[in-house]
């Protein structure tokens, strides 16, 4: 099972305001080279690009913006794309419900995992929500009183299931996709798989379901400034909690020589994959060993001071700070270009940073929860459905504290806080495994051979 917690991070930033963006302390990117670039139109939007489609009642978009999102990847130096990202309106056939997500692919079948994964998971969530929908109405049916207090107690729970239905769902539906991946894709997912981090956002909830070490930020405002909350934790395998699971299933967790920094997951009697993660899908030689494919799921109620949130693969975390992304978000002129900007910007530092290093894939998600731009007032015009935001949000005050500096997070519900959170820091810039293992290895396959049956 995966760990539900009702998490929520603030941080203390001081160097940016609202107004302008501008920096006082940090070397990120200021308004004024944004539009700099943009002159050069490096950046001007291509609407013809959209790629969307319907699907199950909703709006399903692999390309392009709305008004509500902005989205785009692209390649790296290390081989073909093995991102994917997604973003479905009116989901589950609701109008104020939008499911959003990135997956980060590895191994020799990473874009066929990622793209699967991408294609199939939102309509498996899809109807584990619809039936927690209608359990719902079941026992509030059956339990009727003809009373209007109680009348009003249905209709509300009908429109926003309880925490524990939301984590449910999530939960059936990851497992139920690595079952399905197991099934469908070809053997060689044996040794390929993808993270996710996926967002639904219903009215003024955001429930975040996340699988690996791509991550999600929000951008919310205290007065002029901007501060990146971080809903998500990497899952990385150096985690106390990970690392006990791993072990206990016989898996071994340690750095390589050359990588003294990077900790990854080995199977028992081999120095392979090596894998930097501690969940994914896929990847079914370690799913004896530790490797789950269940996501920590946690909650935040929407405030009117939350701006946007960023789904984001590796690539772009690799190399920029949660304050350094919200910000690029917040003062691109148009929310059209925003994701593509963040990429473009990872890329460069990318090369500034690590030079003798290959830039990754990077994929970029930006859900805003408002109808007008932190900092621009422009808006996109390529949107089929224009969505609006809750009329009716309430302050909210967080549970718990993020300080910016050192990446520490307190509040996380039964985790012993000064080691489980250490992962947040640090950059990982090495493969997601370093070798695969040997196939004809009886002992391994022998052991995962039901994820490939299907059983």
């Amino acid at each position: 099972m995966g760990n539900f917690a009702l998490v929520f991070f603030s941080g203390n930033c001081h160097c940016w305001v609202l107004n302008m963006g501008g920096c006082c302390s940090h070397e990120v990117s200021i308004r004024g080279k944004v539009e700099s670039e943009v002159d050069e139109g490096e950046y001007e939007y291509d609407y013809e690009n959209d790629l969307t489609y319907e699907r199950d009642g909703a709006l399903v978009r692999l390309r392009g913006s709305s008004m509500v999102s902005s989205m785009f990847t692209q390649q790296g130096k290390k081989g073909v794309n093995q991102d994917a990202m997604t973003i479905w309106e009116d989901y589950t056939g609701e109008k104020d419900m939008i499911f959003c997500g990135v997956f980060d692919g590895h191994g020799p079948l990473g874009h066929k995992v990622s793209q699967f994964v991408r294609d199939n998971l939102p309509l498996k969530l899809s109807a584990a929500i619809k039936m927690s929908q209608q359990k719902a109405c079941k026992y509030y049916d059956a339990s009727d009183t003809n009373t209007g207090a109680f009348g009003d107690v249905y209709h509300e729970n009908n429109d926003n299931m309880s925490l524990a239905s939301w984590e449910g769902c999530f939960l059936k539906s990851f497992d139920e996709m690595d079952e399905y991946l197991a099934q469908q894709v070809n053997t060689d997912s044996y040794c390929s798989g993808c993270t996710a981090v996926t967002v639904v956002k219903q009215g003024d909830q955001l429930i975040v379901g996340n699988l690996g070490d791509s991550r999600a930020v929000l951008c919310t405002r205290d007065g002029d400034q901007l501060i990146p909350v971080q809903l998500t934790v990497d899952l990385k395998p150096d985690i106390p909690s990970e690392t006990s699971r791993i072990i206990h299933c016989e898996g071994r967790v340690f750095a390589a020589e050359e990588e003294p920094d990077v900790f990854r997951i080995w199977m028992p009697d081999d120095d392979c994959p090596g894998l930097a993660m501690s969940r994914a899908f896929g990847d079914f030689c370690l799913k004896d060993y530790g490797l789950i494919s269940a996501p920590d799921v946690f909650y935040r109620k929407i405030t009117q001071q939350d701006q946007f949130v960023v789904l984001a693969t590796d690539g772009i975390w690799d190399v920029l700070t949660n304050l350094e992304v919200i910000t690029i978000v917040a003062t691109a002129p148009r929310r059209s270009m925003a994701a593509k900007l963040l990429v473009k910007r990872a890329v460069r530092a990318w090369r500034y940073k690590y030079p003798g290093s290959k830039v990754d894939d990077c994929a970029v998600v930006c859900l805003f929860l408002d109808e007008q731009p932190v900092l621009s007032h422009s808006q996109s015009r390529s949107s089929r459905h224009r969505r609006s935001s809750s009329n009716n949000r309430h302050l909210h005050h967080s549970w718990s504290t993020r300080n910016e500096d050192t990446e520490t997070v307190d509040g996380k519900v039964g985790v012993e806080l000064d080691e489980e959170w250490k992962a947040l820091g640090g950059f990982a810039r090495a493969n997601s495994i370093t070798k695969l293992p040997r196939l004809a290895r009886d002992s391994s396959r022998t052991q995962s051979s039901r994820y490939l049956r299907g059983s």
